[in-house]
């Protein structure tokens, strides 16, 4: 990647991150525990809705993010995500203002909000302002194919325990057979699991295992399955931190002001 594009690029995100670093809602602390001290007690017991399951609402931000330098890529994938990398995101859909992977919404540095409901949970990701639903009533995952492809993949969801597992597929990725070397245009933006580029494609399943370790602190378990793109399943933890001083996720409108495609020279007409 040329010095020019690197500079744009490095502008465009400081951009695109400074509003949502230095805004914020106002500040409404709720129910929070707190130690002796008077501050927040993160190591207090997890918090359990009315049928005795860990409740996993509230604002979260990512406190460690998993290496993914090492996936098991098939050929075509290694050589897809290689070239995705040299060119330093220019096609990522966090820049392109799309709807982003699963694995991007949890590592961002954006705060995610879980809503927790009898039926269904709700993620809202600051981030590109990405919305997940997880249905909770019961019903089954539809077949690979069955439904229309989704960005945020249909997903379900189980109890193990204390542990909640959401199964997801139907998501919206690339096909193996249009990569011929060359990225086409119909891969931008498309199929990105992490921001180094590795892709996924519409044969992914994807389970993810939620622990709330304790008020303060939840693990996320993320298994990809996707034998297109992966010669096997490989799983990856995210850590999580709650966000205990009252701060809300702000609207993240990704058009407004969008440097990104200006300074790569594809800005709208």
């Amino acid at each position: 990647m040329n010095r020019t594009l690197a500079a744009a690029l490095s502008v465009a995100i400081a951009a695109a991150l400074s509003t949502s670093i230095n805004a914020q809602w106002p500040l409404h602390p709720a129910n929070i525990p707190t130690g002796p001290d008077g501050k927040p007690n993160l190591n207090a017991p997890v918090p359990r809705t009315a049928d005795g399951k860990p409740d996993l609402s509230g604002v979260w931000m990512i406190a460690a993010a998993p290496d993914t330098r090492r996936l098991p890529f098939q050929p075509w994938a290694a050589d897809l995500q290689a070239k995705r990398a040299a060119e330093g995101g220019l096609n990522d859909p966090d820049g392109l203002c799309m709807p982003q992977g699963p694995l991007q919404y949890h590592v961002d540095p954006q705060p995610l909000k879980i809503v927790q409901t009898p039926k269904q949970i709700l993620i809202l990701y600051e981030s590109n302002y990405g919305l997940r639903t997880i249905y909770m009533d019961g019903r089954a995952l539809p077949p690979v194919g069955g439904p229309q492809p989704f960005w945020h993949g249909y997903s379900v969801r189980r109890w193990d325990g204390d542990t909640l597992v959401v199964e997801s597929n139907n998501f919206r990725g690339v096909d193996p057979a249009e990569f011929r070397g060359v990225e086409p245009k119909g891969f931008y933006g498309v199929g990105w699991l992490d921001h180094r580029g590795s892709p996924y494609t519409e044969a992914m399943t994807l389970t993810e295992r939620f622990q709330r370790v304790d008020y303060g602190h939840l693990n996320i378990d993320m298994t990809v399955d996707d034998p297109k793109a992966y010669t096997k399943p490989f799983t990856l933890r995210i850590a999580q931190r709650i966000v205990a001083d009252g701060s809300e996720p702000i609207e993240f409108i990704c058009h407004e002001n969008q440097m990104f495609l200006k300074l790569t020279g594809r800005a709208p007409r």
